[in-house]
């Protein structure tokens, strides 16, 4: 790991948190998916 100096409790925490939105946007994105998929399944079979 690099030395991050005076500032690792900052980069980490900044790092921390950016992964945390992406793992948060990724699942929102997922479920979202999952909805549409089973709407368009449901007019697909009820015409």
């Amino acid at each position: 790991m690099p030395d991050l100096g005076a500032y690792a409790a900052e980069v980490l925490s900044a790092y921390a948190v950016s992964i945390a939105l992406l793992v948060a946007l990724i699942w929102m994105s997922y479920r979202r998916y999952i909805k549409v998929r089973a709407a368009l399944e449901d007019v697909e079979r009820n015409g």
